[in-house]
């Protein structure tokens, strides 16, 4: 067996069988196949594509290419991945909610590059907080919190890590096959019992239309299952950022009212919903409702919030964090509000745009090795629908520099339309795909 056959075969438009996948995705990780042979292999997937039992075999052959992580608990591992967004801070709430319920939630999460934020660089904001952390030190964090959410260790899909990089200067980022294998290899190696998907569409999104956001809840349903992880998508919302804030520390601020205040914002909704699939796919409920309600609870009563606690202070977090959350939180110098040129309604936000305003501050990536800053960013965001007057803030800027903070002011003019008429905001939940 050899690259240069399974190349060729991909190119008579034939599916390499699961051996062959194998094969190419240990020569991903080991260095046995080279970059060009991998460039090829990605860029003939990316053409021909790999059919519902190819995309299968290549997932678990890329899972396989590392560690993959085994458990020992007294309740179900369970786990959630979105695709993406402005403003989607839903992990942070989510996973002490999860835990406080009884599940186990080995969460192990990426950091922000392009237009979206990353969850390790969130948590990461916090002063003290560490997300890069072993296997023995992570079954020991999810013994005692119930919950832990960390960075990948070099070993877990090594495979996708190389072909990824490759995948990233061949112009084959946005193959359907690809991306599936890519996602899915990193979280089926935590071996979780059950997964929710949250698939984002809209201006926010990396997925922009109804459409392609089914094809690829579908895709990721249907591998994830095939892979023996029982596993449900919930395609939500991105026409808007899903809280009023985007930067790292200015998140976490929205996550912290979430737990402790703002119990029924989109966060918490959306958090409550994903939470619900996932209880009952894991079978700690019987029905979504059921679940929903379950999650709902524990944020509205601060259990989520205690939990949150006791998760941070075992990664380094300051051990009062939740009660003193806005103290510990870093503050940009420079904090500028937004005025609205005119009065009306506002009928469309380009959350990309927003997102890669909060980029051009420093609050996130435009290469891999960018250092952040957690301080900058956007708070106090308008949402779809919303009345607004003449001169009323639209949004307010957080900046490390008066120059950098009146450049964003201007694409946050751009970034939001403003009609005459009241329009409806979308709904947070578009659909469900179940197995």
């Amino acid at each position: 067996m050899d690259a240069r056959s399974i190349i060729a075969k991909l190119r008579r438009s034939q599916v390499p069988n699961g051996e062959e996948l194998r094969w190419f995705a240990q020569g991903l990780a080991d260095g046995g196949v080279s970059d060009a042979q991998a460039g090829a292999f990605a860029m003939a997937v990316c053409m021909g594509g790999l059919g519902q039992q190819g995309r299968a075999d290549l997932t678990i052959a890329m899972r396989d290419s590392g560690d993959v992580l085994s458990w020992d608990f007294d309740g179900p591992v369970v786990d959630k991945h979105s695709t993406g967004g402005v403003g989607d801070s839903v992990s942070l709430v989510l996973a002490p909610a999860l835990a406080e319920l009884g599940a186990y939630v080995p969460m192990i999460s990426g950091r922000g590059l392009g237009h979206t934020g990353g969850t390790l660089d969130k948590l990461e904001a916090i002063p003290g907080v560490t997300t890069q952390i072993g296997q023995d030190r992570l079954m020991q964090i999810l013994r005692d919190a119930g919950a832990a959410i960390v960075g990948a260790t070099g070993q877990i899909a090594p495979a996708d890590k190389r072909l990824y990089a490759i995948r990233d200067v061949t112009a084959t980022v946005e193959s359907l096959d690809l991306i599936t294998a890519s996602i899915l290899s990193k979280k089926l190696a935590a071996s979780p019992e059950a997964l929710v998907l949250d698939v984002k569409v809209g201006s926010g999104a990396f997925m922009k239309t109804l459409q392609d956001a089914r094809e690829l809840a579908q895709a990721l349903t249907e591998t994830a299952n095939a892979a023996g992880c029982r596993t449900s998508a919930v395609i939500t919302d991105m026409n808007q950022p899903l809280a009023p804030a985007l930067g790292n520390a200015l998140e976490v601020a929205e996550v912290m009212m979430v737990l402790t205040q703002a119990h029924d914002a989109p966060l918490a909704e959306i958090s409550a919903e994903l939470g619900g699939v996932l209880l009952a796919d894991a079978g700690m409920f019987e029905t979504v409702d059921e679940g929903r309600d379950k999650i709902t609870d524990v944020i509205r009563d601060g259990r989520a919030a205690e939990r949150f606690g006791r998760m941070m202070a075992a990664v380094g977090g300051p051990l009062q964090f939740v009660e003193n959350w806005s103290r510990y939180l870093p503050e940009a110098s420079v904090i500028l509000e937004v005025p609205a040129p005119e009065s009306g309604y506002v009928s469309a936000i380009d959350g990309e745009a927003l997102g890669l305003a909060v980029v051009a501050l420093g609050g996130g990536r435009q290469v891999e090795d960018d250092v952040i800053d957690p301080a900058v960013g956007l708070s106090g965001i308008v949402r779809l629908g919303d009345k607004v007057d003449r001169g009323a803030p639209l949004a307010v800027v957080h900046a490390a520099r008066e120059d950098a903070a009146r450049e964003v002011a201007q694409t946050v003019l751009r970034a939001i339309t403003i009609g005459p008429d009241a329009i409806t905001s979308p709904t947070l939940v578009h659909e469900r795909i179940s197995p």
